[in-house]
């Protein structure tokens, strides 16, 4: 069974920085990826909009400069948000906007993930300047919905967690105060965020990564599975189901593809785990097994109508780019995943760290 698919977005991906870029770009291209919305966590951070790379901050003109020199002008979309830190102002938002560089901004909760140290707790910004001013300017916010600051029992247990508790206690102040906001709940892990995501209005969507469509908090557990350690982390078997029902309801258009593939040479350390899922090369195949796993095998007519509007046609149409007229191909048959090698060092992919091989393979 050969899968004909346009090509997609990856509209939630992390090329760092450095001399390994390329190397990561190239595995996005190599699994049919037309696009991608590269994350600003970078170090420095993507705290300006146009100029020069300082000491303390990329702008988004410079870091996608060296994107496109690292191979990304082979893509046909190409989104780098301003990182909300404390330097941003309405008057950044206002004339980036006017510039076209300014597209999204994202939004970390204080040493929430990697290198999210820069960020602002949410109380600050809403009913704030910033968001008033993207909100005007039609900027789409992009966030990592988690509560900042909570102690363990807090962060996570067995009625409640920091994305719950964010989608209960946050985001419905956010959109009382910025009604037209456009706003991506990037990599949603709970039922209370897909519930939350689907009863709000079209100009809010969400991603949703193949790691959280396939995987639970067991499986990350079960022999300490490191490579699945991501945040947000894996959650219990009912998300995943409600994940699995969002994204494989018929006609929906407000979930979509972002993986949140982010690469570390160095995952286990004697400090603690990196956080993040290396899923270039191999995501269509894993989001693939999730569709099959979830009774929406894309082989068949049906699941595939299901599959292509996940995975290639509801982010475009959510960014305000057309989906691409170019195609790839995959079929149902056995792949093996590698050890990437780049000039920073080796980087495992999630299957290959997770010891399974995925059950579709790229068609090149």
């Amino acid at each position: 069974m050969l899968l004909t698919l346009p090509k997609w977005f990856d509209l939630h991906t992390h090329f760092r920085q450095g001399p390994a870029m390329a190397s990561y770009v190239q595995a996005h291209l190599d699994m049919g990826c037309a696009g991608a919305l590269a994350m600003p966590n970078t170090q420095p951070p993507v705290s300006r909009v146009s100029g020069t790379t300082q000491s303390d901050g990329w702008s988004i003109e410079g870091y996608s400069a060296e994107l496109r020199a690292a191979g990304a002008d082979a893509f046909e979309q190409l989104i780098v948000p301003l990182y909300l830190t404390r330097q941003a102002t309405a008057a950044m938002i206002r004339d980036g906007a006017a510039s076209g560089l300014l597209r999204a901004c994202k939004y970390y909760p204080p040493h929430g993930t990697t290198n999210s140290e820069h960020g602002l707790p949410m109380d600050d910004l809403i009913g704030g300047e910033v968001f008033h001013a993207m909100e005007e300017h039609g900027i789409t916010l992009c966030i990592h919905g988690e509560q900042h600051a909570l102690s363990g029992p807090d962060y996570i247990d067995a009625r409640q967690n920091a994305e719950t508790r964010f989608y209960r206690e946050r985001m419905p102040r956010l959109l009382d105060a910025h009604p037209k906001l456009r706003i991506v709940c990037e990599h949603i892990t709970t039922h209370d965020a897909a519930e939350f995501v689907a009863a709000t209005p079209e100009h809010v969507g969400a991603t949703i990564t193949p790691q959280h469509l396939l995987h639970t908090l067991g499986h990350l557990i079960q022999g300490l599975k490191y490579h699945l350690y991501c945040l947000p982390v894996v959650k219990f078997q009912d998300d995943r189901a409600a994940l699995r029902s969002a994204v494989t309801r018929a006609g929906q258009t407000k979930f979509f593809a972002g993986t949140d593939s982010a690469p570390h040479t160095t995952k286990a350390t004697a400090c603690g785990c990196a956080a993040g899922c290396f899923t270039g090369g191999c995501a269509p195949q894993l989001y693939a097994m999730a569709f099959e796993e979830a009774g929406a095998d894309p082989g068949t007519a049906g699941g595939k109508e299901l599959f292509e509007r996940f995975l290639c046609l509801n982010g475009p149409s959510f960014h305000g780019f057309p989906a691409s007229s170019q195609h790839f191909q995959m079929e149902k048959a056995p792949s093996q995943t590698a050890i990437l090698e780049t000039p920073a060092g080796p980087v495992t992919p999630l299957p290959l760290g997770m010891g399974f091989d995925p059950t579709w393979r790229m068609v090149r």
